[in-house]
């Protein structure tokens, strides 16, 4: 398999602060690799050096094969990245469908345009439509997001990502603040939106039922350094790993 996300040896300062250190990760198409470590260990900041939100003190970020280390947020996700945060980010007061096409007519380049013609409005609907369907929000479309349950919230942000057509989807936390239920429901549809439609997911996440039930692969993230990675199985057994942060969660 192609590598969809290359990183090779990035590190981030603060000042005199090393938030990450000399990390790299390669991250293959069709796969999902989770990002675990405790308070502190540097994966935000590590998710904010891959979607752009700062570069890199030192090293690289390639993506589909095109280096974008210094490239923005905005070209990033033109070039086919998507992110959703630990804290939903949403338009409350919209509804379902309107923050789904908001998104979808960002990834059609439509937002600065004062007109689109009746077939390109019934192509981004169509799309907006198939997006609502792959989160199962179909039902909830004329919904105001405001309204739904937190679960539902979190697939209405997924569903916008989903609709810039991403080549890769991180995902920051989430199932942060849910019960047992909301998880389950977000849990699985992480699942189908990686083995059903294959999409390459990297995510961020605390709960280590989500992280082991999902991921093809986990990394382990401590004090900024990346102390482990391997298949569920390989770092359930992993030592260091377990002395560090598992503990007997795994």
């Amino acid at each position: 398999m192609n590598d969809v996300l290359e990183i090779n040896n990035v590190t981030k300062r603060f000042g005199n602060l090393v938030a990450v250190r000399d990390v790299s990760l390669n991250v293959a198409k069709g796969e999902l690799c989770a990002i675990i470590g405790p308070n502190g260990a540097g994966k935000t900041t590590f998710f904010n050096l891959i979607s752009g939100f700062f570069p890199p003190t030192s090293g690289s970020i390639v993506f589909d094969g095109n280096d974008i280390t210094r490239l923005s947020t905005h070209e990033r996700v033109v070039r086919g990245m998507a992110r959703t945060f630990q804290i939903t980010e949403i338009f409350p007061e919209l509804t379902v469908f309107e923050n789904v096409r908001t998104a979808a007519e960002v990834a059609g380049g439509y937002r600065l345009r004062p007109w689109i013609s009746r077939a390109e409005s019934l192509k981004l609907h169509h799309h907006v439509e198939e997006t609502l369907k792959l989160v199962s929000l179909e039902a909830r479309a004329d919904r105001l997001v405001g309204e739904l349950a937190h679960g539902d919230q979190r697939a209405a942000e997924i569903a916008m990502a989903l609709a810039l057509n991403p080549h890769l989807l991180l995902l920051d936390e989430p199932t942060a603040g849910m019960g047992d239920g909301e998880t389950y429901q977000i849990t699985q549809l992480i699942r189908r939106l990686h083995r059903g439609s294959n999409y390459t997911i990297v995510l961020i996440e605390h709960d280590m039922r989500v992280v082991f039930n999902l991921a093809d692969r986990i990394c382990v993230l401590d004090q900024g350094r990346m102390l482990a990675q391997g298949t569920p199985q390989e770092i359930a057994a992993n030592e260091t790993v377990q002395a560090a942060y598992l503990g007997n969660a795994a």
